[in-house]
């Protein structure tokens, strides 16, 4: 258990339960996992919000910060992997880019069939606008840890991406 001076949050309360309601399950991976999960929840709550004035969702932000970091165009099937959006939400998210002004669709000189996507000037732009705030707002979420917590933690959970990424 926790001690006494940490603070309750949502997976102690919902480890205490399941502790009173079914104390013979081994609910310990929620102490991670639970975590991962609702911090997950809340980091994205704020990214929406931080986007609603801009009129982006979240799945709209990953396509044009996946975009801009890769630094030329992509197929659309890379943006898919890299945001692990579906091809359908791809698509939708593409389009709606694209009546923005934001990104566009190239074709591929390699295959007529295969469309590239790439940001536009308004594009590089509005990343260039926003995506700082995104790291200051990080790094405010993590002001409780000091460098080498951070560290240490970006260690043990690139851990678990590993294995969760690599294919079984």
């Amino acid at each position: 258990m926790r001690a006494e001076a940490e603070a309750a949050d949502f997976v102690d309360v919902a480890r205490e339960g399941w502790a009173r309601t079914r104390p013979e399950l081994d609910v310990s991976s929620i102490e991670v996992m639970g975590r991962i999960s609702r911090i997950a929840a809340l980091v994205t709550q704020r990214v929406e919000h931080a986007l609603a004035p801009e009129g982006l969702t979240r799945a709209e932000f990953d396509v044009l910060c996946t975009l801009a970091r890769a630094g030329r165009a992509l197929r659309a099937s890379e943006v898919t992997a890299a945001t692990m959006l579906s091809g359908a939400s791809t698509t939708k998210n593409a389009d709606r880019l694209v009546k923005r002004g934001l990104i566009e669709r190239l074709p591929w000189e390699h295959d007529g069939r295969v469309v590239l996507l790439t940001l536009t000037v308004a594009g590089v732009e509005l990343v260039d606008a926003l995506f700082p705030n995104f790291l200051i707002r990080d790094r405010e979420m993590l002001a409780g840890l000091n460098a080498g917590e951070q560290a240490e933690l970006a260690a043990l959970l690139r851990k678990i991406a590993v294995r969760l990424e690599t294919p079984q």
